[in-house]
């Protein structure tokens, strides 16, 4: 598909989105005309006709990678061949002066929230619908996470929330682009200058993904990216740290390796205090081998994911996953959202409709906003204490947090598998499946 022909898709989907949500928010759910077919749970026909094509990530590529590997005299990060690579790779798709491979995007998230000086009783604000790891390093630095709500259809921040939570120690934010779809850098960026704070991008599930045209994770002060086993591109675990900031920039890579300044011919000296997630030469010849087939899997991933939104934008009660059509997302997973008073079920049921049918799909991302977790709840981050709060540095009080839209994200959203093995008939088949479904349960 040409450019201008994706463009096209791009504004038919928003704009008919955005028609779609304008209904439903006026209370314009209406049913669908036509009869509903038989479901298959029902003992009716699938929807789905074929199923995905399995989804082979390793080859070629990757075994090259590894048998040049094999032939070092030695698999240590620091000017390795497969991590100098990696980093040039990484380059050519997210120009950064300053980068540092590492061992997770936890860690890579760790590495900027301590190069920007982020430490005690600071506050750094971001989403609560994202994974553990992009508040952990927030907790070991000892500062405070908080939790800003989201808009209800990109599922990533929604900026005045994000501005009704800034107080005096507010340090930092960290906008996550959930499953690869950008947040609104741009307003997050000016919002941030206006109050002095730092921007750290969560990419790590927003590989190829791109904002306003330009790379994913270029607008904020550091960008963070994983390579664990279930992202875009992977070596099994491992993570990227970058920043074109002169002030941060140069830390990366001693924040990474327990404060030694290699750069400089100070391997052995521990110019600051860090701990040790550097990654090994193997992670970084499959990662390297990764990245450069990148832009084939993330853009088969853009297609079909921007197809199924086209696909179900008219369909009554339901929401489709909502992207800005001049952004690219690359989908780490898919999301619509039920409307559940448009339903004379609840998801529970929807969802084991929609698997019969031949969907591969599951009920919301993660089970609750992180502040509902556990340790949140019991502010238990250190051996059953919270020092900060124990120090008087902070009022926050995660049993009484709230992020309203988030909640009803997570109750409401219904997540669909997108990878790139996958075909246009069988993403044609899973909107086929949602539209029957939706028929048959509508009020």
């Amino acid at each position: 598909m040409n450019e201008k022909n994706l463009m096209s898709r791009r504004r038919f989907v928003a704009g008919a989105s955005s028609m779609m949500l304008a209904g439903a928010a006026a209370g314009a759910v209406k049913p669908l005309s036509s009869p509903a077919p038989k479901l298959a749970i029902d003992g009716g026909e699938k929807a789905v006709k074929s199923s995905p094509s399995p989804l082979v990530r390793w080859g070629e590529p990757e075994r090259e990678r590894l048998e040049a590997m094999l032939q070092q005299n030695s698999l240590f990060y620091w000017k390795g061949p497969q991590t100098e690579l990696l980093i040039e790779r990484f380059r050519e798709i997210c120009p950064m002066k300053y980068v540092a491979t590492c061992s997770s995007g936890t860690a890579a998230i760790h590495i900027a929230v301590a190069a920007a000086g982020i430490g005690l009783g600071d506050e750094v604000i971001t989403s609560p619908v994202t994974d553990i790891g992009t508040v952990i390093g927030i907790l070991y630095q000892q500062a405070v996470p908080v939790f800003a709500d989201l808009e209800p259809n990109t599922y990533n921040l929604d900026v005045a929330d994000v501005e009704r939570r800034i107080t005096p120690r507010t340090k930092a934010i960290v906008p996550v682009h959930l499953s690869g779809n950008p947040c609104d850098m741009y307003a997050i960026k000016a919002l941030a200058d206006r109050h002095k704070l730092i921007v750290i991008e969560d990419s790590c599930q927003a590989w190829g993904a791109r904002y306003r045209g330009q790379p994913i994770g270029t607008v904020g002060d550091f960008t963070c990216f994983s390579l664990q086993n279930s992202k875009q591109v992977t070596c099994g675990d491992g993570g990227v740290v970058g920043s074109n900031d002169e002030r941060f920039g140069p830390l990366i890579q001693k924040l990474n390796t327990k404060g030694c300044d290699r750069a400089n011919r100070q391997g052995f000296q521990t110019t600051m205090f860090s701990t040790n997630y550097r990654m090994s030469e193997p992670q970084a010849a499959v990662a390297a081998a990764q990245l450069g087939r990148l832009e084939s899997i993330v853009s088969q991933r853009a297609r079909l994911g921007n197809l199924l939104s086209e696909k179900i934008a008219d369909i009554p009660g339901i929401r489709p996953h909502q992207v800005h059509p001049e952004d690219r997302a690359t989908y780490y997973f898919y999301m619509f959202r039920m409307q559940p008073e448009a339903f004379r079920v609840d998801r529970a049921k929807f969802v084991k409709a929609l698997v019969l049918e031949g969907a591969s799909v599951g009920a919301g991302y993660i089970r609750v906003p992180i502040y509902r977790e556990p340790p949140f709840q019991k502010h238990d981050f250190f051996a059953g204490r919270w020092p900060v709060k124990e120090m008087g540095l902070t009022t926050m009080d995660f049993t009484k947090h709230r992020c309203p839209e988030a909640e009803a994200i997570l109750e409401t959203g219904i997540k669909v598998t997108i990878h790139e093995a996958m075909t246009e008939e069988y993403i044609l088949g899973v909107a086929a499946a949602i539209r029957k479904v939706a028929q048959n349960y509508a009020v």
